[in-house]
């Protein structure tokens, strides 16, 4: 008797208890701004960073892993970006051409020299975001420019100053 007094009371006491439910946004609840990023003397890691944690919707209070709850972002200023030590020579990227003994490589200098200076940022964003069909689907809305304008005007993004977040992300005067 005794047995069965105890687990009706474990049943009465499950019952009152209420229990919390694990929130997962849908994607109509979902509100996408737009954010222009200046690089100029900005620090690449750190844009990285802060870049691909917006593309992802990591700020935002609904996040949910599964769902592109990011924001598009547009990236101006690109070439004037900042590399610490002395990595605008040594950092190096390299890509195969399927060939047999076909590894190539190039620098950092040779590619803001060159024709597409806005790459070194795109690649620096693109490997902080997981290679997986969403994380394709989130690099779909970064925007990066070598120059200072950009043919989004009409979306009326919002200025992202990374320079005053933090004193680190940008360019020291001593170096």
């Amino acid at each position: 008797m005794a047995y069965l007094c105890a687990s009706l009371k474990n049943i009465y006491i499950e019952k009152d208890r209420k229990l919390m439910k694990t929130y997962s946004a849908k994607p109509s609840e979902i509100e996408k701004k737009w954010w222009v990023i200046d690089a100029t003397d900005i620090v690449l890691g750190r844009l990285a960073a802060e870049a691909s944690m917006i593309l992802r919707g990591k700020h935002k209070p609904q996040f949910s892993p599964n769902i592109d709850c990011g924001d598009n972002i547009i990236v101006i200023n690109a070439e004037k970006v900042h590399l610490t030590g002395n990595k605008i020579e040594d950092k190096k990227y390299y890509w195969h051409t399927g060939f047999p003994g076909g590894i190539k490589e190039t620098n950092v200098k040779r590619l803001f020299s060159g024709k597409h200076p806005e790459r070194v940022v795109k690649k620096a964003i693109e490997r902080m975001i997981s290679r997986n069909p969403l994380g394709r689907q989130q690099m779909t809305k970064l925007h990066v420019y070598s120059g200072s304008e950009h043919p989004h005007e009409a979306q009326k993004p919002v200025i992202l100053d990374l320079a005053s977040k933090n004193k680190k992300n940008k360019k020291s005067d001593a170096a």
